[in-house]
């Protein structure tokens, strides 16, 4: 494009000329030191006759590769591919598949097998259903009082409704007291925490929580959090899927948005009392230790304290648990925790070589969070697509409702995991279950399964199946059903 009329002159409308229709410059006015040049000749556009260069191979040496266990079986088994076993894993399954010659990050390669060398069922296109933790950036607490990181649809677009963080507080440091526009609802994964809040009538909670237990704050309640002398790292899941921490609604910033004359009407004091106010977000910071006798720290008001019924928290942690075969489960959902209205969660543990059975929710999306070990997860969309992902301790799974799914346990050490719905009651429907009560006839005619296995099919929900951790085996029959 020439310059405006009034700005061309000759020796301008010469450099836009040649700029427009001369060759590139192929020295470039660089640095002291440089040479060569940014561009290549022209001869080098494509022509016959190019010699094919026998140096730069494309072809892996068998020698300096191994298949693991199950890798050359056939495809539809879809055995898991410990790629652990060998430094050099290869993108290989049964008769599918070639070698990698790279460029690759084989520690990537490594964890995630199924997406590498994928099972023969996996069909079609899939949007992402895995997000580590450890991917997120985290942000880091003033005077080494903590930090956080956290999921949101910004990283993973497929969980539209709900987020997780990761929030760790060094002993005796704070959440800056705050409020949020979502719900949260918090487990916590190691050491111990005091909360605190007040609801719309006045009414006060305050309460000790161990690793295992849970609370529950609603949209707009303001709350503090303070680790106790041991620290705490806990996980949040909020309802919304573009919830982000960087919008917490936070005390420090309160005040700091207001004009001290309206802060000091408001408080009946003088503007001197703010004199000392932070200078900007404290967001996690230090703090004094919290006297050991939580009643030191009760404080009511005429409303008095929140009804037990309506109350925060949940100590899950002293919850028995469910066992079947393959491992446990414990169930918290309004049933016993009322004042979480929407927040049904199961905290699972299947054992080395069990699964989860297969199932599927029937009115909200499955958020998970894996606390220990590692598992895989196929999930199937109508009407022909499924992935299975691999997931490590730290990992987030979401599987839309009404996907259906399992979780398998791929390591040596029991599988733990958070499975969260937003739904007033924790329910699934079990594959294995429907079919045990459907009339045997209409389950012949239409999956051909053998008599004998219709006859075997549970008319219970199992949650949990066992295996082996025999990666190969294929022969699940239990003897004397």
């Amino acid at each position: 494009m020439l310059p405006p009329r009034s700005l061309i002159t000759p020796m301008v409308l010469g450099i836009c000329f040649q700029t427009a229709f001369s060759a590139p410059i192929t020295t470039p006015i660089g640095p002291p030191g440089a040479s060569g040049s940014l561009y290549g000749p022209e001869a080098l556009l494509g022509a016959d006759g190019n010699p094919v260069s026998s140096v730069d191979s494309a072809v892996v040496p068998t020698s300096s590769y191994d298949l693991v266990a199950g890798q050359t079986s056939e495809t539809d088994y879809g055995f898991y591919l410990d790629f652990d076993s060998t430094a050099n894993p290869q993108p290989i399954r049964g008769s599918q598949g070639a070698t990698d010659p790279g460029s690759r990050n084989y520690n990537y390669d490594k964890i995630n097998s199924d997406l590498f060398a994928p099972p023969g069922t996996d069909s079609g296109d899939f949007p992402n259903a895995k997000w580590p933790m450890g991917l997120s950036h985290n942000r880091l607490g003033l005077s080494g009082a903590g930090w956080a990181r956290q999921q949101n649809d910004a990283v993973l677009p497929a969980a539209t409704a709900m987020a997780g963080v990761d929030m760790r507080l060094s002993p005796n440091a704070y959440r800056e007291l705050h409020w949020h526009s979502a719900n949260e609802w918090s487990y916590i994964m190691n050491g111990s925490v005091r909360v605190q809040a007040m609801n719309e009538n006045g009414q006060t909670f305050i309460d000790d929580l161990n690793a295992g237990d849970v609370w529950f704050f609603p949209a707009g309640v303001p709350h503090s959090i303070q680790a106790l002398d041991q620290g705490v790292e806990f996980l949040l899941v909020f309802d919304q899927g573009s919830f982000s921490e960087e919008d917490t609604n936070l005390a420090s910033e309160l005040f700091l948005r207001n004009p001290t004359a309206v802060l000091a009407k408001d408080l009946k004091t003088d503007v001197s009392a703010f004199d000392a106010l932070p200078t900007g977000q404290l967001y996690i910071f230090p703090g004094t230790p919290a006297p050991t006798n939580i009643s030191a720290q009760n404080v009511s008001g005429p409303a008095g304290a929140l009804p037990t019924e309506q109350a925060y928290t949940y100590h899950l942690s002293q919850q028995a648990p469910y066992t079947v075969p393959g491992g446990s489960i414990k169930i918290l959902d309004p049933t016993t925790f009322p004042i979480a209205s929407m927040s049904s969660v199961a905290l699972v543990t299947v054992a080395p070589g069990a699964m989860r059975e297969l199932h599927w929710h029937l009115n909200s999306d499955e958020w998970s969070f894996f606390l220990q070990g590692s598992a895989r997860v196929t999930v199937f969309a109508a009407p022909e697509s499924s992935r299975t992902f691999d997931f490590q301790a730290g990992d987030v799974a979401y599987v839309p409702v009404p996907q259906s799914h399992y979780i398998e346990n791929t390591g040596t050490e029991d599988v733990v995991y958070l499975e969260v719905l937003q739904a007033p009651k924790f329910t699934d429907i079990s594959v294995a279950q429907w079919l045990g009560l459907t009339p045997p006839q209409v389950v012949k005619d239409t999956l051909h399964l053998p008599d004998a296995v219709i006859a075997s099919l549970p008319k219970y929900k199992q949650y949990l199946v066992p295996g082996s951790t025999n990666a190969t085996e294929t022969n699940f029959t239990i003897a004397g059903q």
